[in-house]
C-alpha cells in the first residue's frame, strides 16, 4: 500500500505537489489525471524516491522510500522522457536491469521481445519513439516489481501494441498483485485499464474514486416541460452546466441514477433522457467546476 499524507514538493517559488493526500491498494491499477502542471509526475518521482517531499510523508508497505534500498528494489519507474545509454541494445540494458534488480526475469523479457517483434541485439537509438515505449515496458514489466509508475504509459503506441501493453499491464496485476499506477494523455485509455482515479489539481487531490462509481454517479440530462420553468425547479439536486433553451434544458447532476430518475419523472416533463457521461465529460465537469477552462485536449 502507498500512503501519502500532507506531501508538499517545491521548485523554486512555485509547489508542484501542495498538502497531497492519498491511499492506492495493493493491487489496483491507480490513474492519475489533471490539469497541465497540476503534479503528476513530481508524485510519481516523490513516490519512486528521485524526489524527497519539502514536508509530509510517503510510506510504501508502511516504509519511507527516499534514500530507501529496501523499499526501492520493490518499485520500478517508466517515465516520460524514456533514456538509453547511447548504443545500448535491450539485451545490455537487460544486464543491467538483472545487476539491480535481484528478480528479473530474462525468459519474460525474451518472450515479451519476440511478440512485440523488437530486435534485442539492436541499439535502441534506431528504435522508433513507440518501440522505444514498447522496450522500456517490457524492461519494467520483467524486474517483476511489487509497485510499477508508467508516466504517459501510451504514449507513442499504434492501437493493437496498446493493447497489448494493457493486457500485459492487467495480467501482472491479475496474477501478481502489482500495484500500478498510470498517467496518461488519453482519458480514454485510462478509463477501460484503470480500477481507480484521482484527479489532481494545483499539486493536489480533487477526488479519488472507483472508475465505476465515478461514471455511475454523474449524468446528463436532457429534459423539458410543458410550462415555464429556471433551474430553481432542481434547486434540491446537485446540478452543473444548467443550460436552457426554449423548453428543453440541459444539466449534468451527480446521485444515484434510479433515484434521481424517479425524482426528475415525479415532475411529470414532457421529455426525458439520462445519459451516461464518459470520463472525459467527467473529468472536464469538474475541471470546469473548480474554474479551470481549457478548449480541446487535456495535457501536461
Amino acid at each position: 500500500m502507498i500512503v501519502a499524507q500532507n506531501v508538499t514538493k517545491t521548485f523554486g517559488t512555485k509547489a508542484a505537489v501542495k498538502d497531497m493526500n492519498c491511499t492506492i491498494p495493493k493491487g489496483c491499477i491507480y490513474g492519475l489525471i489533471g490539469s497541465n502542471g497540476a503534479g503528476k509526475s513530481t508524485f510519481l518521482r516523490l513516490i519512486t524516491g528521485i524526489y524527497r517531499p519539502d514536508n509530509g510523508e510517503i510510506t510504501v508497505d508502511g516504509q519511507p522510500v527516499y534514500e530507501n534500498p529496501k523499499t526501492k528494489a520493490k518499485i520500478t519507474f517508466v517515465p516520460d522522457d524514456l533514456y538509453f545509454p547511447g548504443g545500448a541494445s535491450m539485451n545490455r540494458m537487460a544486464d543491467l536491469y538483472a545487476n539491480v534488480y535481484a528478480k528479473f526475469d530474462r525468459a519474460y523479457f525474451t518472450t515479451m521481445a519476440s511478440r512485440l517483434h523488437l530486435d534485442p541485439k539492436k541499439p535502441t537509438g534506431g528504435f522508433s519513439k513507440g518501440m522505444r515505449r514498447q522496450a522500456a515496458t517490457i524492461l519494467a514489466l520483467a524486474t517483476r516489481p511489487d509497485y510499477i509508475f508508467f508516466d504517459e504509459t501510451f504514449d507513442g503506441l499504434d492501437p493493437v501494441v496498446r493493447n497489448m501493453v494493457k493486457n500485459l499491464i492487467a495480467e501482472d496485476v491479475i496474477e501478481r498483485q502489482t500495484t500500478v499506477i498510470l498517467t496518461s494523455h488519453s482519458l480514454r485509455e485510462l478509463e477501460d485499464t484503470c480500477d481507480q482515479l484521482a484527479l489532481l489539481h494545483m499539486g493536489g487531490v480533487v477526488f479519488e474514486s472507483d472508475v465505476q462509481d465515478l461514471q455511475t454517479t454523474s449524468f446528463k440530462v436532457q429534459i423539458a416541460f410543458s410550462d415555464e420553468y429556471d433551474s430553481t425547479r432542481f434547486e434540491d439536486m446537485e446540478l452543473r452546466d444548467f443550460n436552457k433553451r426554449g423548453s428543453v434544458s440541459t444539466f449534468i447532476v451527480r446521485g444515484d441514477r434510479e433515484q434521481m430518475g424517479s425524482k426528475l419523472r415525479a415532475m411529470n416533463p414532457v421529455l426525458l433522457d439520462i445519459l451516461p457521461l464518459s470520463l472525459e465529460e467527467v473529468f472536464i465537469h469538474e475541471m470546469q467546476a473548480l474554474g479551470y477552462a481549457f478548449d480541446l485536449e487535456v495535457t501536461e
